[in-house]
């Protein structure tokens, strides 16, 4: 593996629920800590639109941090919970996480933890299964898929989880709540996938667009949580699509932490990267 500067595609990827077969559509048939720094209680601000929208920004200017991912998914009353953890650096736009399937019904793991990296433009998937080696890494073009890789790695990128912000449709001021020892502001709203796209910072805007094609509803409920600093803590969407015919409701959580962290994404080799044909 060689540290690679991000390029164009090679090609286009399969759509979202091609890649989200294995991840999702298989297994519907079958504490975290503060930052070194303690920052300062939040405040009421005067628009709290103004505060949600400004929550990217206000990442880039952080840095780095440690990310927690969860989604929840739910189709034909069965639930599945799909878990990551991992970093993110918001001014070199990349990211890295360990992804973790639910057990089968019998209590065993179905399919090793799947590593991820997120770079603008591209998901890279290693022990992806489907009929991949398990030495190689897939590659996606996030904007191809139908839903801008928000839901399709099983983990929301951060930083497009914050960038959806910044298309604040309504929201509200909740009050203040603890958030693990930390304080934070709560907010609750509705965003809008094109409204965001279309103010989404360039090299996310191109998967933001897709997202808005893709998906069924552009309006996306959620719950986003400040801290003193305005840096987004945790933020919880609520997402809906349609997977062969049935509605899929999916909840997504990305929670921030141990902001400045060094997070280092080494993209593979060429040679690394899987070329053939993959199962649905």
């Amino acid at each position: 593996m060689v540290v690679q500067r991000y390029g164009r595609p090679h090609g286009r990827g399969s759509g979202a629920l091609a890649v989200t077969a294995v991840l999702v559509g298989s297994l519907v048939g079958a504490g975290v800590v503060a930052g070194c720094a303690a920052p300062e209680a939040p405040r009421r601000p005067v628009d709290p639109a103004l505060a949600v929208r400004g929550a990217a920004e206000v990442l880039t200017r952080a840095g780095s941090a440690k990310a927690s991912t969860s989604m929840e998914m739910a189709s034909g009353g069965t639930r599945v919970t799909i878990r990551g953890e991992g970093g993110y650096d918001f001014r070199r736009r990349s990211g890295r996480l360990r992804v973790v399937l639910p057990k089968d019904p019998a209590g065993t793991d179905a399919h090793r933890p799947i590593t991820e990296l997120l770079t603008p433009g591209a998901l890279y998937m290693k022990n992806r299964g489907a009929g991949v080696p398990a030495d190689k890494w897939v590659r996606v073009d996030t904007t191809t898929l139908d839903d801008g890789n928000l839901v399709t790695g099983g983990a929301t990128d951060p930083a497009a989880a914050a960038e959806l912000l910044r298309g604040v449709r309504e929201v509200a001021y909740l009050g203040e709540v603890d958030l693990a020892g930390v304080k934070v502001s709560h907010y609750r709203g509705v965003a809008d996938i094109a409204r965001a796209a279309g103010s989404a910072s360039p090299y996310l805007r191109g998967a933001l667009t897709a997202a808005a094609k893709g998906f069924t509803e552009d309006a996306v409920p959620f719950d986003a949580y400040l801290d003193g600093e305005g840096r987004l803590r945790k933020v919880r969407h609520q997402f809906s699509f349609s997977n062969q015919g049935r509605t899929v409701a999916v909840a997504s959580t990305t929670l921030l932490y141990g902001f400045g962290v060094p997070v280092e994404v080494r993209l593979p080799d060429h040679r690394d990267i899987y070329a053939g044909k993959i199962e649905s």
